[in-house]
């Protein structure tokens, strides 16, 4: 029997929707503290931050506001694990029930669809399509090369409502468009692109957008869509994509779509509370097992470098050594030749535009004249970033130089045979997001090489900065499962 006290059922949580984006927790305040201190949680590198060093916030984030009682409706499983593992009573005040569809349902919808069949549908994209229809909200991971923007295009297809798209770059805007055309779609009449400078407002059922672009609009630019996909959802400002989502409080139909988590508990539930659960789509080693992508070799060259130079990087933090390596002359030089000795096409990725990536560029261009080098940063716009990725996918023996942030992240060029980590980087997301760009398999190319570049700077017992993050990555490569080998090269003044 539950227990009562003041009017209040001690024992009881109910849940009730307030919109798509919030629920609303009724409890006795005991057990709203209770939930509370459940649904916080640390952020990571909170102690670095200018508001925690200031003594502004405590380092932690709250999903569920005590004040209004406010939770993401994405959060249900985690209410229902809550309420279990204390023995209290949970009442959902509206219907959460799955919608009925089969998989044999999703690949009739397929067939009519009429999608060209070199577009042929795998049994995890149908599995996914019909897991998000059932759903109707789901943070799907899928890996580089397993076919995203065709679980995406079935879902738009299939709900046939009016569309919000939202992505991080440009170029995505572009290629998710171009995507929905090779499928069949007439994206020319339908799809309405938004980035810098687009006109926000249109007709067309379907809206792709970069998420800089329509945060600021006010919620009545949001109350027309039915059905919203954030692609590449993990690289979203938190801040902002709160304030889409929250704005778009009549979205019946969410799904969010990733590559990768980095494997922080805050940032999953984020995701999760404002798209739904994750639902693992596929592997990247279970891709390479099935050859639907090309199979991966990583070569890990860490320079060594004389005790001299050693010794000018000894007392230096990250910044400062990443300034550091960047400006080593000798360095530069081998990255460069690494490139042109390659065969096939190769992309080097710089993380500093001007003093890292146009003074490789530069020497790129005056070490081989003749051959094909591009190059792209943050300035260069979306349509000259879609006419280098088409360019390069007719070509044999191209080099782009692209920082991280423009073409580290869903770029698809299925004729990239190379990639060249010319920065450091630690970051899990980043780094297989990076390697991804190399795995799309073509009719030229059934493998891909990464080098990975690392810097042995130590100095007697210290090791430096960027060696240690170079371990960080070889966990990575470790957890999933990729081939790599180590290899120590000399560098020479």
């Amino acid at each position: 029997m539950a227990k009562v006290y003041n009017g209040w059922i001690m024992d009881l949580i109910k849940v009730k929707k307030v919109n798509e984006t919030y629920n609303k927790i009724i409890a006795e305040p005991s057990l709203i503290m209770e939930m509370a201190d459940f649904f916080t949680f640390d952020v990571p590198g909170a102690k670095f931050m200018p508001d925690y060093k200031n003594k502004v916030w405590d380092g932690k984030i709250r999903l569920l506001n005590t004040m209004t009682c406010l939770l993401y409706v994405g959060l249900n499983s985690y209410i229902e694990e809550f309420c279990k593992s204390r023995g209290y009573d949970l009442e959902y005040m509206e219907n959460v029930n799955d919608d009925e569809f089969t998989y044999e349902e999703a690949e009739s919808f397929i067939k009519k669809l009429k999608i060209p069949e070199k577009f042929e549908s795998r049994d995890y994209q149908i599995e996914a399509f019909s897991h998000a229809v059932r759903k109707r909200r789901a943070l799907l991971l899928s890996p580089t090369a397993s076919g995203k923007s065709f679980i995406i295009y079935l879902i738009m297809r299939y709900y046939a409502r009016r569309t919000l798209i939202i992505v991080p770059t440009t170029a995505l805007v572009s290629q998710l468009s171009s995507d929905f055309a090779d499928y069949g779609f007439d994206s020319d009449k339908y799809v309405h692109q938004i980035f810098s400078g687009q006109d926000k407002q249109s007709k067309k059922p379907i809206t792709i957008s970069t998420w800089q672009s329509i945060y600021k609009l006010p919620k009545e630019y949001y109350d027309s869509f039915d059905l919203v996909i954030g692609d590449e959802a993990h690289l979203f400002k938190a801040k902002s994509l709160v304030t889409i989502m929250s704005k778009l409080g009549n979205c019946k139909y969410r799904f969010g779509f990733t590559g990768t988590l980095d494997g922080t508990q805050t940032n999953k539930l984020v995701l999760e509370g404002l798209f739904g659960n994750v639902k693992r789509v596929t592997t990247t080693a279970e891709l390479m097992k099935t050859k639907v992508v090309a199979q991966l070799s990583i070569k890990a060259l860490v320079l060594d470098y004389p005790k001299e130079t050693k010794l000018l990087n000894s007392k230096n933090d990250y910044p400062k050594e990443m300034d550091f390596i960047c400006r080593i002359p000798e360095r530069n030089k081998f990255l460069v030749n690494l490139a042109l000795s390659l065969k096939g096409n190769t992309m080097m990725l710089f993380q500093f535009t001007d003093k890292h990536g146009k003074i490789l560029y530069q020497l790129m261009k005056q070490t081989a004249p003749d051959r094909k080098i591009y190059y792209v940063d943050g300035d260069i716009l979306g349509e000259e970033r879609e006419r280098i990725r088409k360019l390069v996918d007719t070509e044999d023996n191209s080099i782009i130089i692209a920082s991280y942030g423009t073409f580290s992240t869903g770029t698809n060029i299925k004729n990239l045979h190379n990639v060249i980590f010319a920065s450091p980087y630690k970051s899990m997301i980043k780094v297989l997001q990076s390697i991804g760009r190399g795995l799309r398999k073509s009719s030229t190319k059934t493998k891909a090489t990464l080098y990975d570049i690392s810097d042995d700077l130590t100095h007697k017992s210290r090791e430096n900065i960027t060696l240690n993050h170079f371990m960080e990555r070889v966990n990575i490569y470790n957890q999933e499962k990729f081939d790599y080998k180590i290899f120590k090269i000399t560098i020479n003044n």
